[in-house]
């Protein structure tokens, strides 16, 4: 996903790779779908017997396709290239479409994680991670993150397996 299993270093395992949460995504294709409409009707209603019809429909299909750029396809690219992986060794959270930022947080350095739930994403299973590591940065808030309970443990556990010196708990 985002971290390349050559860039693993000796001995570190992969725990999980995920993306943000998918009701990040429920925006832009809600603006999805009313664009098109909105396009198809535009279409519908511009009469044909008009002089300007052509470059009526051309226009229509232009902003179109603006509006679905900045209101959907841009969003999409954001989460599908916003990724997060957790392993046996540091927590790497990496964000960019065209440019890349790549954040580590090595798993030594963390001091306590915690998450946070509203009802609404109880019901969806996600949630809120904050990650409070003993570097400049002091908290890092991680939101819309998917089965974040399961997460949450993940990240404990490899704490405290490297806490305690072991790795997958041996």
């Amino acid at each position: 996903m985002t971290l390349p299993d050559h860039h693993l270093t000796t001995g570190e395992k992969r725990i999980r790779s995920f993306h943000p949460h998918w009701k990040r995504m429920v925006v832009p294709f809600i603006a999805l779908v009313l664009i098109v409409l909105a396009f198809g009707a535009a279409l519908f209603f511009i009469p044909s017997t008009w002089q300007y019809a052509f470059y009526g429909r051309v226009a229509a299909g232009v902003i179109a396709v603006l509006l679905l750029t900045v209101w959907s396809f841009v969003p999409y690219l954001q989460w599908r290239n916003t990724g997060y992986v957790l392993t046996s060794h540091r927590f790497t959270i990496s964000t960019g479409v065209l440019n890349k930022s790549t954040d580590e947080i090595p798993l030594t350095k963390v001091n306590s994680v915690s998450s946070d739930q509203t009802f609404f994403e109880r019901i969806l299973g996600c949630g809120t991670l904050t990650v409070e590591s003993a570097s400049d940065e002091g908290q890092l808030v991680l939101r819309d993150i998917p089965r974040i309970q399961d997460v949450r443990a993940d990240l404990f556990r490899a704490v405290e397996d490297i806490s305690d010196g072991q790795v997958d708990g041996q």
